[in-house]
């Protein structure tokens, strides 16, 4: 069994949000793949099914960005999920817009959902780092993640979340950079390199 992790924050006045952006993957892969209807456990939505050979938990945390870990223990603990089989799809301020990078471990680079998961269950976990783009000022990055994509943003992130569902065995067979790869092809036509 793999956990398949999108942070975000709960309901309807966030669902457009940057900082939602894993919860947005995980949708798509939900729709993708073989999984039945999401329902509330591990205080959060969690949805059972398969992506090619592997079984596979998906779940978006309700606890809020900053308590996480909290979901994601709760999951890790019940089904023995190694840190190994943890993936962590998240917004990173740090990769421009439409990249998509994959990593185990490392800093936690101040988002708090991911010291949350790492308080709670170790480090060693993959994170699947999905570029949002920095305002260019510290300060106002706060405002930044918690507001919606504007309507330029959109062009690319239906595509990147629809490029992760559509190869998304990959990552659950552990085949980390053929997804990167993949992810980078299927948006070199939406992203210019000039945006790296």
């Amino acid at each position: 069994m793999k956990l398949f992790v999108g942070l975000g924050n709960p309901g309807r006045a966030y669902a457009g949000n940057r900082h939602n952006i894993g919860f947005m993957a995980i949708d798509s892969i939900a729709r993708r793949h073989p999984f039945a209807p999401f329902r509330a456990r591990f205080q959060g939505q969690a949805a059972e099914g398969a992506i090619g050979h592997e079984r596979l938990i998906l779940l978006k945390p309700e606890t809020f960005m900053n308590e996480s870990g909290r979901a994601v223990g709760e999951a890790a603990r019940f089904y023995k999920i190694d840190l190994a089989d943890i993936t962590i799809f998240h917004d990173e301020l740090d990769l421009a817009p439409g990249r998509l990078r994959v990593k185990i471990g490392g800093g936690n680079a101040g988002h708090n959902g991911l010291r949350s998961i790492s308080d709670h269950i170790g480090n060693d976990y993959r994170r699947v780092r999905i570029g949002i783009g920095h305002p260019g000022d510290k300060n106002r990055v706060h405002d930044y993640v918690l507001s919606n994509f504007g309507r330029a943003e959109l062009e690319w992130v239906g595509p990147i979340c629809e490029a992760i569902a559509a190869n998304a065995e990959f990552l659950a067979e552990g085949q980390d950079a053929s997804f990167q790869n993949k992810i980078f092809l299927a948006m070199r036509d939406v992203v210019p390199d000039e945006a790296e």
